[in-house]
């Protein structure tokens, strides 16, 4: 009776540096370091895949072009979940009431965070929401719980930061009616009462 034997043998390989200087050779200096560290040997490598920022696509100096000079094999493909995100940020701008909808939502946040007077204003008033719910018993303590959190803005680089961007004006939405509401009263200029007024009609 034939026994088949098969060994499979895995490696998984996972770690993170933080680097306080992103350029190419410095980052080139870290990867290899670390490949160094966990005898991995550079000249091994077989693909290189990374965001398209110009530190990394650089025709001469990028990451990608350093490592094809000391490993012609390490051909480069750009990260197809990075150009997936960078899809549905455009192809949501050609959608005209989704646009409408985080142009209105911007239009908001960027007046409340005009200001660091309105940034402060904004957190205190959260504060006493916070300090309110929990007397009442309306909201639970933990660990963790209950951050006062600050409103996000969207980036054109990460669909899931509409996501964040959506969910910290939710969070954040009976103190930003407050803020608004203070700046129709005593804002200095009639285009400030102006604009919060819009945005405190928008958002309601």
């Amino acid at each position: 009776m034939d026994q088949i034997v098969r060994l499979v043998r895995h490696q998984r390989f996972l770690d993170f540096v933080h680097v306080k200087n992103t350029i190419s050779l410095i980052l080139k200096r870290e990867l290899c370091s670390i490949l160094s560290r966990h005898g991995l040997d550079v000249s091994n490598i077989r693909g290189q895949r990374y965001d398209d920022t110009n530190n990394v696509r650089g025709e001469w100096n990028g990451l990608q072009a350093l490592f094809l000079k000391y490993c012609p094999y390490a051909y480069y493909i750009h990260c197809f979940a990075h150009r997936l995100q960078l899809a549905l940020v455009a192809a949501s701008r050609e959608v005209i009431p989704v646009h409408q909808f985080f142009s209105k939502l911007t239009f908001i946040v960027n007046i409340i965070c005009s200001s660091s007077k309105r940034h402060d204003v904004l957190h205190a008033v959260k504060t006493d929401e916070i300090v309110h719910l929990l007397e009442i018993d309306e909201l639970e303590t933990g660990k963790g719980a209950n951050q006062i959190g600050t409103l996000k803005r969207v980036g054109d680089t990460r669909w899931s930061s509409h996501f964040s961007f959506v969910c910290s004006l939710k969070n954040m939405y009976g103190a930003t009616l407050a803020v608004l509401q203070k700046i129709i009263v005593d804002g200095s200029t009639y285009s400030q009462r102006g604009d919060a007024c819009s945005a405190y009609n928008t958002l309601t």
